[in-house]
């Protein structure tokens, strides 16, 4: 088995509230391979963003209480990293595409130039004019035209599919070993999603760029990733390749998300998932080692086990069942 480029294992991320401890990431375990993408799952409020924001080191740790087993991306130890060293990390070998572009650039400064910025925080021998033209042809290898015109101009005066391009010109710049990216196409619509994929796909296979994608679009993920990871109330409950994940389904809660897309649902019928995520002040409360267990149509007293084949593994003692090829441990 080849060595991951980055190894979370029981990733924790808590908040103290008034109401009490968030589990917002409780326990969340999976690879990502060098040049290959790995999506995680779930709906809003499943701890998706939180992990990847706690892997890029931005969850101020006054805020926040952030323990694992391993958290290693190579060799490093991330947790070991003081802020220092990990805005030294941040950019050069981790970088991050947020959700909504017009709100993570600076709305005062030229595109341009903030794309600059980033190299020079990490390359301070590099002539101007060299960071400059370096810039320009990043621009250009994300399908902006006139990328010299658009240098000069706001944000404001972007389209959103283009201010996506400049996030992921910013992102690539120091080319990272790791592209995080969170929800990158939720605020565009169809056909410049489309585009941006294409472009994500292209750029990973020209870079060699590891991408962590987070989405709860279940076609982005059949589109552009290898492995995944199902989240649901904080931690993970499936995780395989995508072709045997999206091939046989076994956990009650991916089996459910799956029927919400039109083309898998019974007879052409969507079927919604009764209740909703509970509040991650209350998972250590739940009568059960599965939090989805209130929610599932399967649930009986035999919800304690999980079952397991190569390369895929699925929470729940159900999925022995379901699937002949699964074997039940415990």
């Amino acid at each position: 088995m080849p060595v991951p480029l980055l190894h979370v294992e029981d990733l924790k991320v808590h908040f103290p509230t008034r109401r009490g401890l968030a589990r917002a990431a409780d326990g969340v375990s999976f690879d990502l391979e060098e040049g290959k993408t790995h999506a995680l799952v779930g709906e809003s409020g499943c701890g998706k963003s939180v992990t990847a924001l706690a892997i890029a080191g931005l969850i101020p740790r006054e805020r926040a209480s952030i323990s694992a087993t391993s958290l290693r991306f190579r060799e490093t130890d991330l947790l070991s990293l003081d802020p220092r060293d990990y805005r030294g990390l941040r950019g050069r070998e981790i970088a991050m595409i947020f959700q909504e572009p017009m709100t993570a650039l600076n709305p005062v400064m030229k595109v341009g130039n903030q794309i600059l910025e980033a190299i020079e925080i990490h390359e301070d021998s590099t002539p101007t004019e060299e960071r400059k033209k370096r810039v320009v042809q990043l621009m250009a290898s994300t399908g902006l035209a006139e990328p010299d015109v658009l240098y000069e101009k706001y944000p404001h005066q972007l389209s959103g599919g283009m201010r996506q391009r400049i996030m992921i010109a910013m992102a690539l710049a120091l080319k990272p070993a790791i592209l995080i990216a969170d929800e990158p196409t939720t605020a565009l619509d169809v056909t410049v999603q489309a585009q941006i994929l294409e472009l994500m796909n292209a750029l990973q296979k020209e870079m060699g760029t590891a991408i962590l994608l987070i989405t709860h679009d279940l076609g982005v993920v059949a589109q552009t990733a290898h492995t995944m990871s199902v989240l649901y109330a904080g931690q993970v409950v499936e995780s395989g390749s995508v072709r045997d994940v999206f091939s046989e389904p076994c956990h009650p809660y991916t089996q459910a998300l799956f029927q919400s897309l039109p083309a898998r649902a019974r007879n052409g019928e969507l079927v919604p998932i009764p209740g909703s995520v509970p509040p991650a002040t209350e998972y250590d409360s739940l009568h059960s080692p599965c939090r989805f267990y209130d929610r599932c149509q399967f649930k009986d007293d035999r919800c304690f086990q999980q079952s397991t084949a190569p390369g895929h593994v699925a929470w729940c003692r159900r999925s022995a069942f379901a699937n002949n090829k699964l074997n039940q441990v415990h």
